[in-house]
């Protein structure tokens, strides 16, 4: 009955953080192009209230009252107009709110959906309902496309509107792609969900409304928060998530935003937040949203960090319309520097740097301050040209050296850099700062609202002023605060260091913040939106965990990666199973027993088996042992060396006996000469302290120790895994193929994923 259209790799990196956009889009009377009228009130029969209906209206945020006198659901506009029908109201709903699907196909597989809905409430049908959409969303995220639809509010309220029938089958492990998908919708917009379940299915008798958590953000110090993360007035939690906020004087259709790296290095945790919540309020407000690559340090910047960077903004599931660069603008930037020398706007200056500096700090003007025009224009061409003279110069803005605010004493606007640019080679030998460039380029693009993290707070007077003193609009700053993690470094400067002095691998180091550091290491994409959503646009400074990070990451990668085994090389003991196979015999078995989808293995059984050292130590004479994915087996012999370590066990099968008796469950290989080499990775972070103090030196506090190498066998299934295959070795964790099989004598490096437990694998 349903259609889907092929499934790409790796589709559903970026559908969680569009469900949200999807929902947030806000929709206030006619101000979506006129098409949406006032609904003064929703009627429906007070035994049957339309629950679907409901939520989709409460998660447009469509104001309404409701009556439940009526016969059948009904929206009652404020000039009197009417609609009938459930399935009517929710296809009205979904037009104004844009949860109807991307193309005219969706909106008919939305349709396909809500024809199928009632099928949950047909008491026969209901765990044969459940089957059918858990299969169909074995690789999907959504019904219905990339983003949530109404296709999914249906569905969602069909299965909660039957209370306790479903809760008791969520409770079980049969249909985890659909209590999977349940649960996400459930968690992302629990307030609004929360509250019509516990109004209306609870009233209905049908059993416990439908719960689903929400987690404060990290660091919020378990007050409640608004929707700006502040407290609110009585200490009650908003009415919206805490990522959900407004931008000032924003207009649904009329918001450009842009993303702004200096491609100086590649991007890290903290630029992903930046780029996303730019993307997050472009989405909300049907805006634009552009990446603009801030090129005015050509000693820093190259063509390489650009093509990384574009990289790592496609892996975060950017949507931009353009890319443009600062250096763009440079003709435009010296013409509006000369304005403003004509106007005594600013200045050319060759006091010393660090005498320059001291004088800022004490406000003490410039002797070359009230320098005339026509010196100052004599002086900016010799900077022009980079003569000696010129270089000892640079361009400051004429604010006001009594300031307060010290970003508004005189700041430098220009700089002579004779070093080549990455992109327009020796053209210039001066270039203009990121205080003087940003504001102008962000008016001359048309942005509507810069996103600027928290830290550069002080120098927003600065940014207003200067666009003040060019002539040009007024560009609105929102602040968010800066993202800051445990153990971590997140100056590309001192990132750098760490490369040139070959402490790392580069800047794709699974020891590095960096977006293609952390999913090297084997971090979803997914996982960094969830994580860096929960965040929201909150002007809190947080010093977040990792852990909540590889937390969010195991509950997506755990249900599908398949399971292999490994046994450690050192000191691995044998088992000799007297009465096991004379001959090696194969059996085909799952590789995760709970998802089809992982594919299968073959499994090799023999009667001499391989043990982990430490395992084969823990075993007494006689014991009883689970040998996983086989059986029972009893140890009747330990021999030892002069050491005491165990060097070799003896033992029977015994597959009669049960499973839930044994304390030991062990994983084994078979000797063979099958099995592969295996280095197992695992790493700590690079530096031993939570948190830098203010002018303390990261050199001090560097981690000698933040790489570590086990060599394992593995099982010869592994000679397939792919570079950037996640899997689980039993009993021993997860990890990434960093280096996959390429002959016997040359390993498989496999690096350990951390599961939130602050635990450093195999150190």
């Amino acid at each position: 009955m349903l259609r889907s259209k092929t499934e790409e790799p790796n589709r559903t990196i970026i559908v969680r953080f569009q469900s949200v956009l999807s929902l947030n889009i806000i929709m206030k009377n006619r101000s979506a192009g006129g098409d949406m009228l006032e609904i003064k009130q929703l009627s429906f029969p007070a035994d049957s209230p339309p629950l679907s209906v409901i939520a989709a209206a409460k998660l447009a945020r469509i104001p309404i009252t409701t009556d439940t006198s009526a016969a059948a659901p009904t929206f009652i506009f404020s000039d009197g107009l009417k609609l009938h029908g459930a399935h009517v109201l929710l296809r009205y709903i979904g037009r104004v709110a844009n949860l109807y699907g991307q193309s005219a196909y969706e909106s008919g597989q939305i349709d396909e959906w809500l024809e199928y809905a009632p099928v949950f409430l047909t008491g026969s049908e209901f765990e044969t309902a459940c089957n059918y959409v858990d299969k169909y969303l074995e690789k999907r995220t959504f019904l219905v496309g990339d983003c949530l639809s109404i296709a999914d509010i249906a569905i969602w309220s069909a299965l909660a509107g039957t209370g306790q029938r479903w809760e008791s089958l969520r409770k079980s492990k049969n249909y985890q792609n659909l209590v999977r998908w349940f649960n996400s919708i459930s968690a992302e917009h629990s307030d609004s969900l929360n509250e019509i379940t516990a109004t209306y299915v609870g009233k209905r008798g049908l059993g416990k409304p439908v719960t689903a958590k929400s987690k404060e953000p990290e660091g919020v110090n378990n007050q409640s928060k608004g929707v700006n993360g502040d407290v609110s007035e009585k200490g009650k939690a908003g009415s919206r998530s805490s990522y959900e906020v407004d931008l000032p004087d924003a207009e649904i259709g009329n918001v450009r935003l842009r993303f702004a790296p200096e491609p100086s290095g590649f991007l890290h945790i903290g630029h992903s937040k930046a780029a996303l919540l730019n993307q997050y309020f472009a989405q909300r407000y049907r805006g634009q949203l552009i990446v603009r690559f801030d090129d005015t340090n050509p000693a820093k910047e190259s063509n390489e960090f650009v093509d990384n960077l574009l990289k790592d903004i496609e892996t975060l599931g950017i949507k931009y319309e353009t890319v443009t660069y600062t250096s763009d603008y440079f003709p435009d930037l010296m013409e509006m520097a000369e304005n403003l020398i004509c106007q005594g706007k600013a200045y050319v200056d060759d006091t010393p740097r660090e005498q320059m500096q001291k004088e800022r700090m004490d406000g003490i003007e410039s002797k070359c301050r009230n320098n005339s025009v026509e010196e100052n224009m004599k002086l900016w061409k010799e900077m022009i040209v980079g003569s000696e003279r010129g270089l000892q110069c640079c361009l400051r803005g004429k604010l006001d050296m009594q300031d307060l605010n010290k970003s508004l004493r005189d700041p430098v606007y220009y700089r002579c850099n004779p070093v080549p640019h990455h992109r327009i080679g020796s053209k210039y030998k001066i270039y203009p700062t990121y205080d003087f460039a940003c504001p102008f380029v962000d008016a001359k693009e048309g942005i509507t609202h810069a996103l600027r993290s928290s830290e550069y707070h002080d120098r927003n007077a600065q940014y207003y002023r200067i666009q003040e003193d060019m002539g040009m609009r007024k560009v609105l700053i929102y602040e968010f605060s800066r993202l800051n993690m445990v153990y971590t470094l997140l100056s590309k400067r001192k990132l750098l260091w760490f490369v040139q002095n070959g402490k790392v691998d580069g800047w794709d180091d699974p020891r590095f913040p960096t977006v293609q550091g952390i999913v090297r290491r084997g971090l979803k994409v997914e996982a960094l939106i969830q994580f860096i959503l929960e965040q929201g646009a909150s002007k809190n400074l947080n010093l977040m965990e990792w852990d909540k990070l590889w937390t969010i990451n195991k509950k997506i990668i755990d249900p599908v990666c398949p399971r292999h085994t490994a046994v450690i090389e050192e000191r691995r003991v044998l088992l000799i199973l007297t009465n096991g196979p004379d001959e090696p015999f194969v059996r085909i078995i799952p590789r995760h027993k709970k998802y089809e989808g992982a594919g299968e293995k073959a499994t090799t059984f023999t009667k001499r088996i391989w043990l982990d050292h430490d395992d084969a130590k823990s075993i007494s004479v006689d014991e009883e042992v689970t040998l996983m994915d086989w059986g029972n087996a009893i140890v009747k012999e330990i021999s030892r060396d002069q050491d005491g370590n165990v060097t070799q066990l003896t033992g029977v099968l015994h597959l009669e006996g049960s499973v839930k008796t044994t304390k030991l469950k062990l994983t084994w290989l078979p000797e063979t000469s099958e099995l592969v080499n295996l280095t197992l990775v695992g790493f700590d972070y690079l530096i031993t302290k939570k948190k830098l103090e203010e002018g303390e030196d990261f050199l001090d506090v560097l981690n000698p120790n933040t790489r570590f190498e086990t060599a394992a066998l593995g099982d010869s299934n592994m000679r397939n895994l792919k570079r950037g295959e996640v899997l689980q070795l039993e009993r021993k964790g997860y990890f990434i193929c960093d280096v996959p099989f390429t002959r016997p004598s040359k390993s498989i490096v496999l690096f350990a994923i951390p599961d939130g437990r602050q635990q450093t694998v195999l150190k």
